[in-house]
């Protein structure tokens, strides 16, 4: 069985570096967050056991959303400096490690793992991300596994547990946030319009399409709610929804020749000042070769 991995760089970095206390390599600059991605790495391998792993992170250029919308995410701080500085060595560790990362300048990485995601012909897609908009691509082949309690442990979401989630199938989430918004991404929805009434709304009429041609039947404060936001719900749609037909080189047999315990990954683990990681490496190398699962070495 085939088993694709595909992690959101920059929201398990984000994680990592805010659950983490302050750390620093040898030559005194902050390490927290790498040390955190490299330890869910770890985890992901142990609890998911992938054939193939990649992965993506953010560009800095404007992305489609903001030119579509100049609001798009404008409340969110600027990253910090000790954050920022630490994707290169990230990068320089997923490197050592072969595991190929992908960007794309004009997309979110959220839109390079869906066109991932759908694209692969592999047996299943496990994307790992904290952030829930990605539940939208689940299907009988794509699942989500998003960290819980800081990155001890995680949770693997498929269609029935999202649904539990948020009260919504995965392919009415993008309907669903252009009907509530999404506050962490700036963009409002209908006004007016809650997760309780756009769950109700999406079970009777299945989509925005259909809610907004029997606006008639609806009637009432709800019904002039919508009405009055139609503008806003159309373009949230667009917001929301994650792209999957990005050009990327992605190449799975690139995805297939990672390995953890390279005499290069150990010594920049050892570079970075991280004393435990290496001999954890070790270990799950030892552990899932005697499983005679994918060889770490």
């Amino acid at each position: 069985m085939t088993k694709l991995v595909l992690i959101d760089g920059n929201a398990i970095m984000h994680r990592a570096y805010h659950a983490l206390p302050p750390l620093t390599s040898r030559d005194n600059t902050p390490i927290n967050a790498v040390y955190g991605f490299t330890t869910m790495l770890l985890k992901i391998v142990e609890d998911l056991s992938p054939t193939h792993i990649a992965v993506s992170f953010d560009r800095p250029e404007p992305t489609f959303r903001k030119k579509l919308y100049k609001q798009y995410q404008a409340q969110r701080p600027e990253m910090d400096d000790a954050l920022g500085e630490q994707f290169e060595k990230v990068k320089i560790l997923l490197s050592a490690m072969n595991i190929p990362v992908y960007e794309k300048a004009g997309f979110e990485a959220d839109d390079v793992l869906g066109t991932i995601a759908k694209k692969a012909k592999v047996d299943e897609v496990v994307i790992v991300t904290g952030d829930k908009d990605i539940l939208q691509l689940v299907d009988p082949k794509i699942k989500l596994y998003m960290p819980i309690k800081g990155l001890s442990a995680g949770k693997l979401f498929g269609i029935k547990e999202t649904i539990e989630k948020l009260g919504v199938n995965p392919s009415q989430i993008v309907d669903f946030k252009a009907l509530v918004g999404d506050q962490s991404d700036n963009y409002k929805g209908v006004p007016g319009i809650g997760p309780k009434i756009a769950q109700s709304l999406l079970v009777k009429y299945k989509n925005l399409d259909n809610i907004y041609k029997n606006l008639d039947k609806i009637g009432g404060t709800v019904g002039e709610k919508l009405k009055l936001g139609k503008e806003s719900a159309f373009e949230s749609q667009k917001l929301a929804q994650i792209v999957t037909t990005v050009e990327t080189d992605f190449d799975l047999e690139k995805a297939d020749k990672w390995g953890l315990a390279h005499p290069q990954v150990l010594n920049i683990c050892t570079d970075f000042g991280f004393k435990t990681i290496p001999k954890r490496i070790q270990t799950l190398s030892k552990k899932l070769a005697s499983k005679n699962q994918t060889s770490l070495f």
